[in-house]
């Protein structure tokens, strides 16, 4: 006797109906429909945070100086220090450190001012004279018809806007710099309050692993900047003492220019060791710039083939590839900071990812996971 098909209920889909979503092509199409929409909601956030980046970019900077600095902290409160005196000390410390290098590199300029001025005279006409009789000679002809293409533009109305924007941007980092440091104070304080209010909001089941990846992220941007720190530490004494050692102007704040370049992997360093080309370019001469642009590209195969590996290889554990393709994206939505912020944010997501995708151990098999302070 033939079965008849039992009717569908109220509000299911027929049998016929549902199978389409069984095959291999349903499947792949729920999944693409799962991908897409993953993909709106992240595209939304960046939208959201691109339209904020005077607070973005402080709570994203003082999250991983807070990831870094912490071992400090943690170090001191073991040594019996009371946990706001640790905190405090190193809050200061960090800032004595930042402000000390900006303010020696300003009075080290004030200092040699008019020594520069002067040797900028001469390195000017040395400049003139090799690029007429150089060996791709460039006619004074050209060089005034160059020199007033500026000239025009600094008196145009473009290069007055352009003046405005610096000055409201040099006034948005001032105010993201407070900021930025009083959100750090409170990171290195109740880090560990602000991690337990956030996970909160997630189902209990989740919240363990949820620590777990706040923990690994933390060791991760902690490791990423001290490793860069020490990198950028390397280029920066490589070239400040080469340059010193050739008498080029300005050793130190060149120096300290590519240690502060050397914070975007890969090609910061590189970009700002142009700078110390220029200088002794024009202080120098031609064999001089050469010279530093040869120590340059030293200084960044050093990098890339012993320091990078060496230091960064288990902290990052990313593909080179992946560094240069999060570099142009960041670069592209935030500029110069998403530039330095690209790599450890794609370090953190990648983190987060793998541990969201490993499988729960058996609970007897399960060990407690340790709270970090912050």
């Amino acid at each position: 006797m033939p079965t008849t098909p039992t009717p569908p209920t109220r509000g299911s889909l027929p049998q016929d109906q549902v199978g389409i979503w069984r095959d291999g092509f349903g499947r792949t199409a729920i999944r693409s429909a799962q991908a897409l929409l993953i993909l709106a909601f992240a595209s939304v956030v960046l939208w959201a945070a691109t339209r904020v980046p005077v607070v973005i970019i402080p709570v994203l900077i003082a999250l991983i100086l807070a990831s870094a600095i912490s071992p400090l902290v943690h170090w001191l409160t073991k040594r019996h220090w009371p946990r706001a005196l640790a905190v405090l000390s190193a809050f200061v410390g960090i800032l004595a450190v930042f402000g000390g290098v900006v303010t020696g590199v300003v009075f080290l300029i004030r200092s040699q001012a008019q020594d520069l001025v002067s040797r900028a005279d001469d390195g000017i006409d040395q400049l003139h004279s090799f690029l007429n009789n150089g060996p791709y000679p460039i006619s004074d002809a050209q060089i005034n018809s160059i020199r007033e293409s500026v000239q025009k533009f600094i008196t145009s109305s473009a290069f007055g806007t352009e003046a405005l924007t610096g000055l409201r941007v040099a006034g948005e980092i001032g105010v993201g710099a407070v900021l930025m440091a009083v959100i750090l104070f409170f990171f290195l304080k109740d880090g560990q309050k602000i991690r337990d209010f956030l996970f909160g909001f997630l189902p209990p089941r989740q919240r363990r692993k949820a620590h777990t990846a706040a923990e690994r992220s933390t060791v991760v941007l902690g490791g990423y900047l001290r490793g860069t720190s020490l990198i950028a530490l390397i280029d920066g004494l490589i070239v400040g003492i080469a340059v010193a050692i050739m008498q080029i102007p300005l050793a130190v704040p060149l120096g300290v220019f590519v240690f502060i370049g050397g914070f975007i992997p890969i090609i910061g360093a590189t970009v700002a060791g142009s700078l110390a080309v220029l200088v002794a370019l024009i202080f120098n001469g031609p064999i001089a710039a050469l010279v530093v642009l040869a120590i340059i590209v030293g200084v960044n195969q050093l990098e890339h083939h012993l320091l990078q590996p060496l230091l960064m290889g288990k902290v990052l554990s990313i593909h080179g590839l992946v560094i240069l393709l999060a570099l142009a994206a960041g670069s592209t939505l935030a500029g110069l900071v998403g530039a330095l912020l690209a790599v450890p944010l794609t370090a953190v997501g990648w983190t987060i990812i793998k541990t969201w995708l490993e499988q729960e151990s058996p609970p007897a098999q399960r060990s407690p996971v340790a709270h970090p302070d912050s």
